[in-house]
């Protein structure tokens, strides 16, 4: 068997042409345009490349982008006032402040200072309460892409066993709560779970996000299952620096039915679906209809 390759990069988009279909009507109906903040603070390389993706696809899709970089030596007094003009701001539907923060910054109290509303990341604490108790919240990027992309694949998600490896804030936890929604059987697994393999072979649904090289092989794979690969990774291979997710693919890729492949699977999605809670949230505030299929 050789698993079907989903494309994560072609889903996208599908995604953003879908968002840029909304953003016009609601333009020529309503006069509205979306606005999405994006904060960066410091001089991360890796940051500044994906708050540059950001803004640059957020004007593709015929959306307002503001941004705005700070030095590392920011203030948390001067990122708090930033953040609440940000929130009162009737342009801006969407705020994200670009993670990791610098040290002298706590990036809690920062991020539960959003308003949750306008909370693209779907990291503020009301926006977690509000997933796990099954009310509608803004969702996590990730997780959201990986729920579109399973429903595409798959359909009704009913009753299906699935298992998510990696247990964090950002993928694995609200990766599980959306599957629960979706009325999977879910198990989190986790690097200290006992017989790893053996509980991931039982998986209809397999969802890395543990953060570890192709850390799942095909052993741990049930046959014709469909396997998320959340990881990218950074390795030395034969002399050359390789992106790798916490799959090896090649093993895994001949019993899966399905798989993503990394890079070109979970990650243009995150963006995606950056744009699409950022649709959203203007839509709420403005008390129209949210867009069809591009929520949980």
């Amino acid at each position: 068997m050789t698993a079907k390759r989903i494309d994560g990069k072609a889903f996208a988009a599908g995604v953003r042409a879908q968002v840029a279909d909304h953003v016009a009507r609601l333009k020529a109906d309503h006069g509205l345009v979306p606005g999405l903040a994006v904060v960066l603070v410091g001089e991360d390389p890796a940051s500044q490349v994906y708050v540059g993706a950001k803004g640059k696809q957020t004007v593709e899709v015929g959306m307002a982008s503001f941004e705005h970089r700070l030095p590392a030596e920011t203030s948390e007094a001067e990122l708090l006032a930033l953040i609440d003009r940000l929130n009162r701001d009737p342009q801006v539907h969407g705020i994200l402040v670009q993670l990791p923060l610098p040290p002298h910054l706590n990036s809690d109290l920062v991020i539960n200072a959003l308003d949750p509303a306008k909370d693209v990341d779907g990291f503020h604490i009301s926006n977690v309460g509000r997933l796990g108790t099954g009310q509608k919240s803004m969702v996590p990027c990730t997780p959201l892409g990986c729920l579109m992309m399973l429903r595409d694949h798959l359909g009704n998600l009913s009753g299906m066993n699935a298992v998510v490896v990696g247990r964090s804030n950002i993928v694995g936890k609200p990766m599980a709560q959306l599957l629960l929604g979706d009325s999977c059987t879910v198990t989190i697994a986790h690097s200290r779970t006992k017989d790893l393999a053996a509980v991931c072979r039982g998986a209809d649904i397999l969802v890395a996000a543990v953060g570890r090289p192709e850390m799942i092989t095909g052993d741990f794979v049930k046959p014709g299952a469909t396997v998320i690969d959340v990881g990218i990774n950074r390795i030395e291979r034969d002399g050359k620096t390789k992106l790798v997710g916490d799959v090896d693919h090649a093993s895994a890729a001949e019993v899966a039915g399905a798989i993503t492949p990394v890079p070109g699977g979970v990650g243009p999605m995150t963006i995606a679906c950056l744009l699409a809670n950022t649709l959203t949230a203007c839509c709420r505030a403005n008390g129209l209809p949210e867009p069809q299929g591009l929520t949980a």
